[in-house]
């Protein structure tokens, strides 16, 4: 056969390959849009925790503050409940959310299940914060967020920076002198952060509710951590490359897909669900398939990916420590070529911690390591449901059974 016959030929499937691939390219595309079409034609679930407030028929303020270091944070308030009507003088409950999460995941359940509403009822003037760098808080008076710049800070910094400016603020705004604070897994640390560097602001807690503590992390369960520890939770090039940049940004096409994928009647809405508990643990008992679509329209929320590099290095060093950079800059930073530890006892509020058997970010031997390291323990309440895991804190069907009316009868303690 003639050469030039046989360069035809292999031209041709050449071709026949690329029409095939080109074709595939294009049902994929439509198949997509045809998803994104279905999810836009319906009754969208609300992303913003402002407008979810206020569809839900409470009042809602936006308040904005700015950091010490210039960050600028958004704050969403419940000033008052729509059942009481009582617009006095009330109490501060002061909400802070955990990593990839916002203030959304407070109200996220809606009236009578959500925990900002149930203490909006139980008649406290709720503020809930959001941290630096995620849906509500990604701004800085002088640092765009294509700068790398911006996101050179771990959950140290919120600790330290963050929580203190947002409760300042809301008491300032108030007139109170003192807030009942709750916080969700990273929203634990950073309060423990604050704590350990600024032990001044003991004297603006009446007490603390830990839910899911997460300090010690040694014996976390969760797989995704697991794997990625070892190399992630230690100083190396990976991670002086990739330390200060975004971490699971949160954007429109993500949300549309995440929406129309994890409906309740949706084919995928068994792997949605997989997804939440590989982060926390199993837990079908206490997930909602309807709420899906609904935390899809709201997380991840986005973070430093040096939020998640720190938590690697607690579950590898198994201690409660700064954040580590490396024997060659630690002793520049802490003048010690290894991180120091936080300073637990000068967390001397009362300090409540509620945590869940089957929680794979915080194990049960973990927070009890905690509570034998607090000098003001108030309560050990081990989550009376034996599954009871990480995200059933804020998603859990009967969170308000098993968590959230313990939590505001014991405020009331200190009222």
């Amino acid at each position: 056969m003639p050469s030039y016959i046989r360069r035809s030929s292999g031209q041709a499937k050449h071709n026949t390959g690329r029409r095939n691939k080109m074709g595939r390219h294009f049902i994929c595309a439509c198949l997509l849009l045809g998803m994104l079409a279905l999810a836009l034609a319906g009754e969208r679930p609300i992303s913003d925790c402002g407008e979810r407030i206020e569809n839900d028929g409470y009042p809602m303020e936006r308040h904005t503050v700015v950091t010490d270091d210039s960050y600028i944070l958004t704050m969403h308030r419940i000033p008052y409940s729509p059942k009481t009507g009582f617009t006095g003088q009330r109490p501060v409950a002061f909400l802070m959310h955990g990593m990839l999460s916002s203030s959304s995941d407070w109200v996220l359940m809606g009236p009578g299940k959500a925990l900002a509403y149930i203490l909006s009822d139980a008649g406290y003037d709720v503020w809930m914060g959001n941290a630096r760098g995620n849906t509500y808080s990604k701004a800085h008076k002088y640092w765009p967020t294509f700068w790398q710049l911006f996101w050179n800070f771990s959950w140290n910094e919120i600790g330290i920076y963050d929580v203190p400016a947002m409760i300042d603020y809301a008491l300032e705004v108030t007139g109170e002198s003192q807030v009942q604070y709750v916080g969700h897994s990273q929203g634990t640390t950073v309060y423990l952060v604050m704590m350990s560097e600024k032990p001044q602001y003991n004297d603006k807690i009446k007490s603390a509710h830990l839910l899911g503590p997460a300090a010690f992390m040694g014996n976390m369960k969760s797989p995704l951590t697991r794997a990625f520890a070892p190399i992630l939770g230690q100083p190396n090039a990976i991670v002086e490359l990739c330390g200060s940049m975004e971490f699971m940004p949160s954007n429109k096409f993500k949300q549309d897909m995440g929406i129309e994928m994890c409906q309740a009647t949706s084919p995928y809405a068994e792997m949605c669900a997989n997804e939440v508990f590989l982060i926390g643990g199993y837990d079908s008992e206490q997930l909602d398939y309807e709420l899906l679509e609904h935390i899809k329209a709201t997380s991840p929320a986005g973070a430093s990916v040096n939020q998640n590099l720190h938590f690697c290095q607690e579950h590898n060093s198994g201690k409660f420590r700064k954040f580590d950079y490396s024997v060659l800059r630690n002793p520049y930073e802490y003048g010690s070529y290894y991180p120091p530890e936080y300073k637990l006892k000068n967390a001397k509020a009362p300090v409540l911690l509620y945590y869940g058997a089957n929680d794979w970010m915080c194990d049960v031997s973990d927070v009890r390591k905690l509570r034998d390291q607090l000098p003001n323990m108030a309560l050990d309440y081990l989550v009376p449901f034996e599954k009871w895991a990480h995200l059933d804190f804020i998603w859990g069907t009967e969170a308000k059974k098993y968590v959230y009316d313990e939590v505001v009868s014991q405020m009331s303690n200190y009222e």
